[in-house]
């Protein structure tokens, strides 16, 4: 059974857009943190809008009642990420449709930040306490304009899984749910590199050979060419008689 519920949370992730970053960050034998992140083309009040509107970007395949249309999200203090379950075609008359709460909200700053705590899928079966901290972050990077998106989940307590499975799974999971979003509202580009004008000069054996260091900051960075370039191109010297 729990191989079954794996394969379903881990299945179709390949047609929808992976986050920029995505990873497991911890993990131990008393639980796991999950922390998918990525930026979009639209203000933090936009990304929230959509945000809170699951219905809209949330994967059906990993709902109870089969659509996305159900997922609703009430971003205030002890409201409800839940899902209605409608009453089935061969239900007996009178039948009231059913309903889920998979997280509840615990603090909403809207455009800013949502936390939630809920077991997630199957986590919501085992004794564990999981908690899911939204936040909303306006940039203005080499794309432009645009809003980073962070969740981090954090779980701990007694389950049935094992650890590196289930953590695993999770990540997966969240990565395609983000994906959506990201698809919804368009991801921040990238700024297109710009080619060199300057001409290429062939090596010589006086050349010093130089690489760029990523690690270091622009002082250092700028000392280091300054360095290569003196180096390069030495001064004569003055001699005492002139």
């Amino acid at each position: 059974m729990i191989r079954i519920v794996l394969i379903t949370l881990t299945a179709g992730l390949c047609s929808l857009a992976v986050p920029a970053s995505a990873e497991v960050a911890q993990k131990s034998d008393a639980g796991f943190v999950v922390r998918v992140t990525d930026e979009v083309a639209v203000t933090p009040a936009e990304a929230w809008k959509a945000f809170t509107t699951p219905s809209s970007w949330w994967n059906g395949a990993h709902t109870f009642s089969g659509s996305a249309a159900n997922m609703t999200l009430d971003p205030t203090a002890n409201g409800c990420f839940c899902e209605r379950l409608p009453v089935p075609k061969d239900a007996p008359a009178g039948q009231k449709p059913g309903s889920v709460m998979h997280m509840r909200v615990l603090y909403a700053e809207p455009y800013r930040a949502l936390r939630l705590t809920g077991g997630l899928g199957p986590l919501q079966s085992e004794a564990i306490n999981g908690t899911m901290t939204v936040t909303f972050k306006p940039i203005d990077g080499p794309g432009g304009k645009g809003t980073r998106i962070l969740w981090e989940y954090v779980v701990g307590g007694f389950m049935r899984y094992k650890t590196d499975v289930i953590s695993g799974a999770v990540d997966k999971v969240l990565t395609e749910q983000l994906g959506g979003l990201i698809k919804l509202l368009g991801p921040l580009a990238s700024k297109p590199s710009v080619p060199s004008l300057a001409p290429e000069l062939p090596p010589t054996d006086e050349e010093p050979a130089f690489s760029a260091d990523p690690a270091k900051d622009e002082t250092a960075a700028g000392e280091s060419v300054k360095a290569a370039l003196d180096k390069m191109f030495k001064k004569k010297s003055v001699s005492s008689s002139e």
